[in-house]
């Protein structure tokens, strides 16, 4: 197996973007390697195989799809309160869009796990595991709601940003700012 950590990043981004535009039966070596500039035959060097590689690439898509922490910590300066939450949840779809192919690779990947135990654990536990952090964060960071609210505010946000990034003519742009006020303010209590 070989051992050049940029090669295989660049491997796995490769895979992200062919699994955002040609969906988990399109993710071959072959696309792999086509999509990253690299002669046939190097991703198997890489990856022991296909399920390998469907697990690397969904651990890489949390890597890309964490916010730089410099940036929270300029986010997280004001008061906590509902109108920040609010603010939170649009920096959210504006840091989802920027990485629209990680986060329709994830999607990909969430329907592959239904037909493979080994890629569900994975992401079970990786989507778990940001929950959580996510909780502790909104807790630590004394914003409003209790833990039902955040499961909530949690579970219509990704509802906005599957709507968002799949069929963006259905949610237009200009509505996608009320709306994600709109679940804030209808979620979580005034302070």
């Amino acid at each position: 197996m070989a051992r050049n950590p940029e090669r295989r990043t660049a491997l796995v981004d490769a895979a992200i973007e062919v699994l955002a535009r040609e969906g988990a039966r399109g993710l071959t070596f072959r696309a792999v390697d086509a999509q990253a500039g690299v002669p046939v035959g190097t991703s198997s060097n890489y990856f022991a195989d296909r399920d390998d590689l469907l697990t690397q690439t969904a651990g890489r898509i949390h890597v890309r799809m964490t916010p730089d922490p410099e940036q929270v910590d300029r986010a997280m300066r004001p008061e906590p309160s509902r109108e920040l939450v609010t603010e939170l949840m649009r920096w959210l779809v504006q840091r989802v869009s920027t990485e629209r192919s990680g986060y329709l690779a994830m999607l990909e990947l969430r329907l592959e796990a239904t037909r493979r135990p080994a890629l569900r654990a994975e992401l079970d536990r990786a989507i778990r595991g940001a929950y959580d952090e996510s909780v502790r964060f909104h807790f630590d960071a004394g914003l409003p709601g209790d833990e039902d609210s955040f499961l909530v505010l949690y579970l219509a946000m990704t509802g906005v940003l599957l709507e968002h990034l799949t069929l963006p003519d259905a949610l237009p742009e200009a509505d996608l700012d009320r709306l994600v006020e709109s679940v804030v303010t209808r979620v979580l209590p005034p302070r």
